[in-house]
């Protein structure tokens, strides 16, 4: 135990950031979140019945989207409140490296050509027949805004959260990392037409979010990333993202086979294609930060007696690093 203490904890770790305690603080915020938010707008009937049914397609995906907004609002309060949290928060603010207008930008690039790919070839084989169908700009503006509350939020209790979290409690930041990516791919454990590769695809490209915390400081390159990932898949070509299929977007699908990059049922994240392109951003990523030396940034290295030692010997680096 004595062992475990030392050469696998850090000196500044919190009882809540076990791993247990931690999952299940995330679940309260997240369904504390929700049931807030939905009291609060069911107490607006004039601006939401609280019944999605019978709505038009616009509506009812713009209100199943804006339904994460409860859980910004309750992640907000758990970082801002609770004294041992307030260092967290640092992370969504502006940085001057990650958290930066070239950070947005490559998140939405990254997000939009890892789907574009996908669908492309897909299109190109026959394995996918697109039409298009809605052509509303300040619409599909719009639901791009939802998609980010839905996304952003569950950044911010994975990528911020519980990441930070483990990294406060784990020497090793790849603890901090598998142990958030797991949290990730259990909130999809139950979307229609789930399988292993898709969940293996989802926990991937969990990695690679976090990997743009650890190495760039970058959560709001991770947050327009996986906002623009769902948007490009759900309301931009009509294809289903994680089993969920929009009834609103610019192209429909009008046929759909299973095929290298593509899935009938769950979409671009269930095929193997799509695992690839993912795999190889995750290597691309990391041979980057290790050719240039990117160490990985650390909010606690400060208060940990051990790291704090590593840093004055000239053997741990600090801060996060700049996109290039």
């Amino acid at each position: 135990m004595e062992w475990i203490r030392t050469h696998l904890l850090r000196q500044c770790r919190k009882l809540t950031d076990m791993v247990p305690i931690a999952y299940v603080l995330a679940f309260a915020i997240i369904t504390v979140g929700t049931l807030g938010w939905s009291a609060a707008i069911k107490a607006v009937p004039f601006l939401y019945s609280g019944e999605e049914e019978g709505l038009p397609g616009f509506e009812m995906m713009l209100w199943q989207y804006l339904g994460f907004t409860g859980i910004w609002v309750a992640m907000l309060f758990a970082l801002a409140l609770p004294p041992a949290n307030r260092r967290i928060f640092r992370d969504i603010l502006p940085n001057g490296r990650g958290n930066s207008l070239m950070g947005i930008l490559l998140g939405i690039l990254g997000g939009f050509a890892t789907n574009a790919i996908c669908i492309l070839i897909s299109w190109l084989k026959h394995d996918i027949g697109l039409s298009l169908a809605n052509f509303e700009a300040l619409k599909l503006l719009m639901l791009y805004g939802a998609v980010f509350v839905q996304s952003g939020a569950e950044e911010i209790i994975c990528r911020q959260y519980l990441y930070e979290k483990f990294r406060r409690r784990y020497q090793s930041p790849l603890a901090a990392i598998i142990f958030s990516a797991a949290f990730f791919g259990a909130l999809h454990i139950f979307n229609p037409g789930i399988t292993p590769l898709a969940m293996t695809q989802i926990v991937l490209v969990a990695i690679i979010f976090t990997l743009m915390v650890y190495y760039f400081d970058a959560l709001w390159a991770a947050m327009f990333f996986h906002t623009t990932w769902n948007f490009t898949q759900n309301f931009f070509f009509g294809c289903p993202n994680s089993g969920i299929v929009s009834a609103y977007s610019l192209f429909k699908l009008d046929a759909a086979a299973t095929g290298p990059f593509f899935d009938p049922v769950f979409g671009v994240e269930g095929s193997i294609g799509a695992s690839a392109i993912l795999a190889v951003l995750l290597v691309a990523m990391i041979v980057y930060a290790k050719t240039r030396g990117l160490e990985g940034q650390d909010l606690w290295a400060d208060l940990d007696a051990p790291r704090m030692a590593e840093q004055s010997a000239g053997t741990s680096g600090g801060g996060g690093k700049h996109f290039a």
